[in-house]
């Protein structure tokens, strides 16, 4: 459902100009090198639609309600800019320098373990590197999106802790998993940070309830929207980090007023992964500058839609895919 104090547009607004796209990206992400978004406008602004492909349509509804609280509702900046981290894909350690390089003044940096088909001795590596690059003073996270099971994250943590971690995000699948892991390592000094278990979760305070993470990381999308997100943070009563969902430029605006809004002192949004692609959707993208972004909506270049136009097919499944988020949301 969406807010009170919001309507549902008609689908015929929402599609009047609604465009695909498919942003080629430098190094493969999750598993992708190619990002697909439904950006479209609205009286607000430009807004964005892109659940990941593997959601299903209850998901997929909720970050329809983000877009259009996004593209339909005024939100006042709550600040100029917003520090974000470097995000460090699964790469090999010699890579690992080039990458730093796109995100000039960060401070912070998110660096990817457990990578299907890596080993801990890679993510050691990696994370090593990352700390030498970046010096004693830099602040260092890893993810694990959820893919270690309780024995595999401890090892991997205790290997992984003498790098002064600022925390570890995801370590583990399941709610329960990652509070027995809290536990379990509790002397290593490595705080637990809950992504995918709130982003996924049709309860996203279950974690805080349950004393799972010691912080949250929220994304404006999946979780309804800014006005959604800034009420589960304040209930939960934990630190926050507003991180990316992978988003164009113009998602990332909408992240960058949620982090201006909610987000903790002391942590850097996680929102800074413009540079990760080759192309985006606007001349003036959320590029890193100084290790910030500026809080603002982005307007979109039509040169740039058209260059980077998903195929005829993938823009019929967007659109179908839109049409039925609506329907859910309509219900």
């Amino acid at each position: 459902m969406l807010p009170d104090h919001a309507e549902l547009p008609d689908l015929a607004d929402l599609l009047a100009d609604a465009h695909v796209v498919a942003l080629p990206m430098r190094v493969r992400f999750r598993g992708i090198t190619s990002r697909e978004a439904l950006v479209l406008r609205g009286p607000a602004g430009w807004t964005e639609f892109s659940p990941f492909v593997e959601y299903g349509d209850a998901e997929a509804a909720a970050w329809l309600r983000a877009a259009i609280d996004f593209g339909w509702q005024h939100h006042e900046p709550a600040a100029d800019s917003v520090p974000v981290n470097a995000t460090v894909p699964a790469i090999a350690p010699d890579a690992v320098a080039g990458l730093l390089a796109r995100y000039p003044g960060c401070t912070t940096a998110k660096v990817k373990v457990a990578e299907p088909g890596t080993t801990i001795d890679d993510d050691v590596a990696r994370v090593a590197e990352v700390r030498r690059i970046m010096g004693a003073d830099a602040r260092v996270r890893v993810d694990a999106n959820g893919l270690w099971s309780i024995d595999q994250a401890a090892v991997a943590l205790e290997r992984l802790a003498p790098f002064d971690l600022q925390y570890a995000e995801q370590p583990c699948r399941t709610v329960p998993e990652l509070a027995a892991l809290r536990a379990r390592v509790s002397g290593l000094g490595v705080p637990i940070a809950a992504d995918e278990s709130v982003r996924k979760a049709s309860d996203p305070l279950a974690v805080a309830r349950a004393g799972a993470a010691d912080v949250l990381v929220v994304k404006a999308q999946p979780l309804g929207g800014i006005i959604a997100a800034r009420a589960i943070v304040a209930e939960a009563g934990l630190p926050c980090v507003v991180s990316s969902a992978l988003d164009t430029s113009v998602g990332l605006g909408m992240g960058a007023f949620l982090a201006a809004s909610a987000m903790s002192p002391g942590y850097a949004a996680g929102l800074g992964t413009a540079a990760m692609f080759e192309s985006d959707v606007s001349d003036t993208p959320l590029l890193p500058v100084d290790g910030r972004v500026p809080v603002r909506r982005v307007e979109v270049s039509p040169e740039l839609l058209a260059r980077n136009a998903a195929s005829p097919e993938r823009t019929a499944w967007w659109r179908a895919r839109l049409e039925r988020a609506h329907a859910a949301l309509a219900s």
